[in-house]
């Protein structure tokens, strides 16, 4: 009866060995001190006491609808050229600022206004403050407030609980999807569930203009699927030093599965979810319809997501079935190529992205990941009594915790050496190489 009161069970899942993490130590000791991933990311997770009359899943993630408040966050933006030879076009990178511009942009969300010429110029630094950088979810933007959630207490220097500034102050930016936030694509196709090409660029960007900025990424829904990916793919290469995915939908075709199974599933969530792609994809048709494969028609004639991406992601990639777009871009095996410390934060009701998608026996084949889950929350939500969100707590502490705790020269050099064990070999020595992937681009 736990739930009449809002209290939520957490649980973590994770290997029996996780990550060792080197600690700053006072200069009058020589000792060194270390905890593991898994302590931290327990030590960053507060008890989870949620609003009672938001008591399940669906409650909760309806409740995402109509909550409105001011957390008001302020940006440049600058727009991007790809420098992806397979993926041209651009796309658009939202830049948090401490000052408010003197005149709205009204081609833009409020609060969201472009760099001029000489602010950009102006825009590297060789400073160590600590930076975001944030990948919204489906159809969203920089805009979003589940967002802004997490970025407000990091570059306003404030603490989650009682709000006083008190904390080491952040950069942050967003990178929005090719299309979203009020941006317009340049080359006919949108963004999907596994390009990581542009968030690859911003980081590269990012490393080369703020060379001594510890960098650090969240994710939420869908870009926390993009960012699982996207560190997969890096391996040991990857220039983040920690990364932490909310909601992240992992196993695609599961999710997918369980949307159309249920009446909630298909005429809510997933008609929802495609009116906001077929408002994005219509506001951009003047390019997409340069695609020959897209036949608009069929396109304006869809009534959930799994039909949309049938007509436009495999027309855009070459997909035979949405199926096989889904199993492809899925997130879950990734975890077993990631090399950096990594938080995945899920509500076990989350109506999107069920239980059944969750990777934990993954999760627990990796030192480099931890799962934390809560009995309830819903998508994105976790909504307390006066409108806070929960997962803002263990998603701001475990980044804190990571830049200010952690020694991150030392895990940089423990990272170099780890002796990572192989993927089990099958007969004859056959491997798994859990980010090979079945769409292959041109290069």
């Amino acid at each position: 009866m736990s739930w009449l009161l809002g209290h939520a069970e957490i649980k973590f899942y994770h290997a029996s060995n996780t990550l060792d993490l080197p600690l700053h130590t006072t200069s009058s000791s020589s000792k060194a001190i270390t905890t593991t991933l898994a302590s931290l990311c327990q030590s960053s997770t507060p008890p989870c006491t949620l609003n009672p009359f938001l008591f399940n899943g669906h409650l909760q993630t309806f409740y995402t609808a109509i909550k409105s408040e001011a957390v008001p966050v302020h940006y440049r933006r600058r727009v991007f050229t790809s420098n992806d030879a397979d993926y041209p076009g651009s796309f658009a990178v939202d830049f948090a600022t401490h000052t408010e511009a003197k005149e709205e942009d009204k081609t833009l969300h409020p609060r969201v206004t472009y760099y001029s010429e000489q602010e950009w110029q102006d825009i590297g630094s060789e400073d160590d403050t600590p930076m975001l950088i944030a990948l919204h979810g489906l159809s969203g933007g920089s805009h979003e407030l589940y967002l802004r959630h997490v970025l407000s207490p990091l570059i306003n220097s404030q603490d989650c609980v009682s709000g006083e500034v008190n904390q080491k102050k952040w950069e942050a930016l967003v990178v929005n999807a090719r299309g979203c936030a009020n941006s317009q694509i340049t080359t006919p196709v949108l963004f999907n569930a596994r390009a990581t090409w542009d968030v690859r660029q911003v980081v590269k960007w990012a490393k080369q203009t703020f060379p001594n900025r510890p960098l650090f990424a969240v994710g939420f829904s869908l870009g926390g699927n993009i960012l699982s990916n996207y560190v997969g793919e890096e391996g040991d290469q990857c220039e983040l030093k920690a990364a932490v995915v909310c909601s992240n939908p992992w196993d695609l075709h599961a999710g997918s599965l369980a949307l159309q199974r249920t009446w909630l599933g298909r005429e809510v969530y997933s008609k929802t979810m495609n009116e906001g792609l077929k408002g994005l994809f219509f506001k951009n048709v003047e390019e997409l319809k340069k695609n020959p494969r897209i036949d608009l028609e069929r396109v304006k004639n869809t009534r959930y997501i799994h039909e949309f991406d049938r007509e436009v992601q495999c027309a855009c990639y070459g997909y035979p079935t949405e199926g096989a777009y889904y199993r492809d871009a899925s997130s879950t095996e990734s975890l077993l190529a990631i090399r950096i410390p990594f938080f995945a934060i899920h509500a076990e009701d989350d109506p999107v992205s069920p239980k059944e998608g969750l990777p934990i026996q993954e999760i627990q084949q990796t030192p480099y990941a931890v799962l934390c889950t809560t009995s309830t929350g819903g998508h994105l939500s976790w909504f307390e009594l006066g409108g806070g969100r929960w997962f803002v707590k263990p998603a701001v502490n475990f980044l804190r915790k990571m830049a200010e705790e952690v020694d991150l020269d030392a895990l940089g050099r423990q990272l170099e050496i780890n002796d990572v064990e192989e993927s089990p070999k099958g007969f004859g020595g056959a491997v798994f190489q859990p980010i090979r992937r079945k769409l292959e681009l041109p290069r």
